[in-house]
Order: C-alpha cells, then structure tokens, then sequence
C-alpha cells in the first residue's frame, strides 16, 4: 500500500461531468489499497471571473479581500468531488487550506507556504477517508487566508506530499507528460519517460507552463517524486526525480521558448561603481523580476546596461527607467517588446562541450540574430526577434536529436 498525492487542475473539474471523471479515477487509485489525498484547483476559468468582479468595483481591490474572495472557487470543487465520491459509497472528506492547516506568509494574492501541520489529514486517512483538500490556498499567522498565486495548487500538492512522506505526488493536467517541446510548434516533439528536477526547474523558469516552479523547489528540497500525466488518459506521465547516469548522457533534454519579454536599454550610461544598482534597485522595489542582463562598456568612461523584464511589466518598468536616466545623465531609454527566448536545458551539458556552439550555429544557419544570451551551469538561452521563435524551436530540436525516437 503507498500514499499517493493527486492533484487535478482546473480543467480537469471544469463541469460535474468531469468531476465525476476525476472522482472515478480517484476511486480507482483508492481501491487498488492506496491511501489517497486530492489537491484540486478551481473550475477552469473561475478564478478569472472573480478577479473580474472585483475589478469591476474598483481598479485595486484590496489584496486580503481578493484572497477571500478567490479562495472560494476551490471550496466549490472540493466539496463537489466530496459529495460525488460519497455518492459511490467511499468515504471521503473536504478541508480548505486552513483546515489541513497549510501555514503561510502574509504576502496576500502570492503568499508562500511556511509549513503543513496535516495532524486533521492524518486523522482523516487514519479513518480511511479519501481526503480533499482545496489548493493555492492557506492561512496566516493572523488567521487570514491566503493564497498562492497562479499555479498555487501544483505547489499545495507537492508540499502536501511532502508533509505527509507520500510515495508520489501525480500531477494530472490537460497534457499528457513533459515534452521536449512544446508539441504545438514542433510537430517532433516527443514526451519524456523522466526528466531530472534540475531540468524541471530550469524549464519552469524559461517558460514552460506544465509545472510551476516553487512546486518542483519543494520536490527537490523534499525528494518527492512528481509524475505529470493527463486527467483524460490513461497513458503513463513524466517522472520528475533526481538525476540519473542515464540522464546525464543526454546532452540537450528539451527546447523551450517564451514570449513573455520584454528588453530595456540604457545607453551611454556613466561608467562608475553602485551605477547599476542606481538603474536596477528601483525596479526591484516595484516588484518587477529582472531575468538577463548585460553591459557593453563605451569609451570614453560610458556604458550600455540592458535588461530583460516580463512583457506585462514592459511600461511599468519604462516610466521607472526614463526617470533613471535623467538622474544619472545617461543618453536615452530604449524598449523593445518583439522578443523571445529560447533556451536548450540538460544536466548532460555539465560533461559535454561545444553545446554553445552547436546553438549559435544552428540559428546562425537559420539567419537568426541573437541579441542576448545568458548561461547556467545546464541551461544556454539566447534573445531573439519574436517572429523567429518557431523556427528557432524547430531548427534547436533537430539540431540537438530530439526529433529522433528513444
């Protein structure tokens, strides 16, 4: 018998036709001698639509007030698996995030999570209930809910499964696995059977949308095992682990891209100790997550600073920028919102050499500029114009093998 962790998404409960799907797969798990513990989202688009409500009564709604507000949405699904499981004669019992006593930081609409009792959990599966607990969502020191922030149940089940030890946390989703790219653009793109949580995470930060990223954090931190498989099938998922030899033989796991940037330009700027924490450190305070950045030195004691911000932040992150260079007597403030990203990820880069060059020179073969490029250890990306970004995708996939069968 194991103790195995799912969490459905919001597609996934998106009408009581589907909640029945899940409730019966649910039952399937349980019946093969399992205990079981459910992590459910909001119907699909339910979240959206409160959010509206409220911005619809004021452009900025109190953020405590959100929390409660939206928090409601997973309270439905819980309680409707509840009943529908209950209806075929298991035992099963919902809990809100303040019920599994999932405790949080005060940081409402993005707060994160602190710790999990799960005593009220335990107790429940003790009794040999299925238990539901609703997801993104928890409570403060104060007593207020919160919540976690778009793709906060992925991080509710990992964390959960953490708490209690399970022996796997599947994340059922409307994809059926991790793929080496998004299948969308890339007709050859194939699913993985594994990848490693170094990957994951790399992949989750440059874009890909499967898992969110503080969940495979938790994963790694936790040694949970993550299977991402769809709720429409019954085909086997990807396995998130830690990585093996046979990983590491594989140069380049996957391809991924993201539109979502936006690139800012400093030029001319006075070339002094303290002069990029002078243009950066008012960003952070306005919240804005900065990915690359680069600085070309000019003569004459000047510089160039560029930096990329998300594309929704583009002309927060403009206004901030101008007023900037007027202070420090730098030439002008450029922006350009027709980018992309596309990076390759694998741990196998960490012994094998020529990865960069092998890139440069497939997009170069494509004549396809690359206006930035930034390393990790297991990841190479590289800034490109936007309209380029599915032949880039394609063009690194064969280059690197993926389109070939394992």
């Amino acid at each position: 018998m194991a103790l195995i962790v799912q969490k459905f998404g919001g597609t996934s409960v998106g009408d009581l036709e589907r909640i029945r799907n899940v409730a019966g797969r649910v039952a399937r798990t349980f019946d093969e001698g399992n205990d079981v513990v459910v992590i459910l989202s909001a119907m699909s688009g339910e979240t959206d639509r409160l959010l509206c409500m409220a911005e619809k009564i004021t452009e900025f709604p109190d953020k405590r007030e959100i929390d409660v507000l939206v928090s409601t949405g997973e309270q439905v699904t819980v309680s409707l698996l509840s009943i529908t499981l209950q209806s075929m004669g298991y035992k099963a019992r919902s809990m809100l995030g303040f019920q599994a006593e999932i405790l949080t930081d005060s940081k409402f609409t993005k707060a994160r999570i602190l710790d999990i009792k799960a005593s009220r959990i335990k107790g429940f599966l003790a009794e040999k209930n299925i238990v539901i607990v609703a997801g993104f969502q928890g409570i403060d020191a104060k007593g207020d809910i919160t919540t976690l922030g778009r793709g906060g149940s992925d991080t509710s089940a990992v964390a959960i499964a953490a708490s209690l030890r399970a022996d796997r946390c599947d994340i059922f989703t409307d994809v059926d696995g991790i793929y080496t790219a998004d299948p969308n653009i890339c007709s050859k793109a194939r699913k993985l059977k594994r990848i490693s949580y170094d990957e994951m995470l790399e992949m989750a930060s440059l874009g890909a949308k499967v898992l969110q990223i503080r969940s495979v954090e938790f994963a790694k931190k936790y040694d949970v095992p993550v299977q991402v498989r769809s709720s429409f099938s019954e085909e086997e998922g990807t396995m998130v682990v830690y990585e093996d030899a046979n990983m590491e033989k594989v140069v380049v796991a996957g391809v991924t891209h993201n539109k979502n940037e936006a690139r800012i330009t400093l030029s001319k700027v006075p070339d002094r100790p303290g002069i990029a924490m002078q243009i950066l450190e008012p960003i952070a305070e306005a919240g804005i997550g900065v990915d690359m950045i680069i600085q070309n030195t000019r003569a004459g004691n000047m510089t160039d600073l560029t930096f990329t911000v998300p594309k929704s932040d583009f002309e927060a992150a403009m206004a901030i920028e101008r007023k900037i260079a007027e202070k420090i007597g730098a030439a002008e403030v450029v922006g350009d919102k027709n980018i992309a990203k596309v990076s390759v990820v694998g741990v196998g880069m960490r012994s094998h050499s020529g990865v960069a060059s092998k890139m440069f020179s497939a997009l170069a073969a494509e004549n396809i500029n690359i206006l930035m490029i930034s390393t990790s250890e297991i990841r190479i990306s590289c800034v490109i114009e936007e309209k380029y970004t599915e032949l880039a995708v394609r063009t690194l996939h064969t280059a690197f093998n993926l389109d070939e069968p394992v």
